[in-house]
């Protein structure tokens, strides 16, 4: 009797280490509760927060390209428009032309200031204004204060374009020199954001790099060996195989026993 209690208690547990090889085959975990190991799941729970949290700081360093890009193009449509009313000024310093002729002139400067004034007004990204002049930050990290800052311009330079009036000679010069002035700082301001674009694409491939090996920590820890397991599921089978065998001659010895009474 204590033969056969004794392989009931070897089976019972080579069918619990059966059943715990199977879900680990099955879910691709050999750490899949507290039970199996309650330090390593504690460790595998903060490097998922970890992952969790390095994938919205790429998303959120996207986000940060994907503003500046807007604003780039925003910027660059209103350099267009401040080369073209430099160009007209040039054009209306000439001697030749009369006064109807910068009259004429002086129509398209109007309709490229009201362009500029709109863009400025009206660009956005998402609902929030790109040019009311207030930096913006991106959380580009995990941890707390991990971020990167970008300016924005206020576009203030647009109210001196909109003095331009090259109706005259006089107003001519003064506009070129306005709206060399507006390039420069236009351009300053798109370099900055270049600048920036860059800083968030390399911020974005170290924050890839590290999600590669906290990926590569946890599925040390965490993935179940198939290899190991599967010797150790043929290796628990033959044991459970074992057991029932012994099980059965301790059943039969017992049944010649009392055949014998």
């Amino acid at each position: 009797m204590k033969i056969q209690s004794a392989s009931a208690n070897f089976l019972n547990q080579t069918q619990q280490t059966n059943n715990k090889l199977a879900e680990q085959l099955a879910t691709g975990k050999k750490v899949n509760t507290a039970a199996d190991d309650a330090a390593a799941l504690q460790i595998i729970d903060r490097l998922t927060s970890q992952q969790n949290g390095f994938s919205q700081a790429v998303s959120n360093a996207y986000d940060g390209i994907s503003y500046t890009q807007v604003s780039e193009a925003n910027l660059s449509g209103v350099n267009d428009a401040v080369s073209r009313i430099q160009e007209l000024s040039i054009q209306a310093g000439n001697g030749a032309l009369t006064d109807n002729d910068r009259a004429a002139l002086q129509e398209e400067v109007v309709q490229l200031q009201s362009q500029i004034s709109e863009t400025f007004e009206n660009a956005s990204f998402g609902g929030k204004p790109l040019f009311d002049g207030q930096a913006v930050t991106f959380q580009v990290g995990a941890d707390a204060n991990t971020n990167q800052t970008v300016n924005s311009t206020d576009g203030s330079f647009a109210s001196a374009l909109s003095t331009i009036d090259i109706s005259t000679q006089a107003g001519a010069q003064a506009a070129i020199d306005i709206s060399k002035q507006a390039n420069d700082e236009i351009n300053a301001q798109r370099a900055e954001l270049g600048a920036f674009q860059n800083t968030l694409a390399s911020t974005i491939k170290g924050l890839g790099t590290q999600q590669e090996n906290i990926a590569a920590s946890q599925s040390r820890i965490q993935d179940t060996d198939y290899a190991l397991a599967i010797s150790q599921q043929v290796s628990n089978d033959i044991l459970a195989q074992s057991s029932v065998a012994l099980r059965g001659q301790a059943n039969q010895s017992a049944e010649s026993i009392l055949g014998l009474l």
